[in-house]
């Protein structure tokens, strides 16, 4: 696949199944996440799979942090939020280790890794497979960091979903770039 096709028409997938990514596609996605821009050369970004029978844990895990941030819960809540790494057979965590550096500011860093987690969602599609990228209160809980080995300042910028897809999916509504485009012509 050629790389503009990549970019044109990656889509968000519906349903993900097995097979995942294998070790050796695994390596060509993580690749692409590692050659992302990079200000100063940090390499802030952290990627945390989780497959197998590490879902169910990474399910209890969710879940747990949920009844601990909404104490009245629903049960029904809960199991949807335990069942949701089950949404497809592969998960990476696209974290970003915030460094200290007096010259990159620590939004570059995590803009790295937003940049690192969109060259793996284009490496996925190119490779065949679809993908889904989430965030939700998990990302923000510094129970689920620790859990994940990260530290309460580091950020998550999202729950990678790899997968082969269950269907296929309808394009993209094509965008005209000319209604999020202006251009300046000098001081107003």
């Amino acid at each position: 696949m050629q790389a503009i096709d990549a970019l044109t028409t990656r889509v968000s997938a519906g349903g993900l199944v097995d097979p995942a990514p294998d070790d050796a596609a695994l390596k060509q996605i993580l690749a692409a996440a590692v050659a992302a821009p990079d200000h100063g050369r940090l390499k802030p970004w952290r990627f945390i799979c989780i497959r197998g029978a590490a879902r169910v844990a990474f399910g209890e895990l969710l879940a747990r942090t949920l009844k601990a941030r909404e104490p009245a819960v629903a049960d029904g809540e809960l199991e949807r939020e335990k069942a949701k790494p089950m949404r497809a057979p592969l998960i990476v965590v696209v974290a970003a280790k915030r460094l200290d550096n007096p010259k990159i500011p620590q939004i570059e860093q995590v803009l790295a890794a937003g940049a690192a987690a969109q060259n793996m969602l284009l490496a996925a599609h190119a490779l065949g497979f679809g993908g889904n990228w989430k965030t939700g209160a998990p990302a923000y809980d510094p129970t689920v960091k620790q859990a994940l080995g990260l530290a309460a300042e580091d950020s998550i910028v999202g729950f990678l979903y790899l997968g082969s897809l269950s269907r296929p999916l309808a394009p993209r509504p094509a965008l005209d770039p000319a209604a999020y485009t202006s251009e300046w012509t000098g001081i107003r």
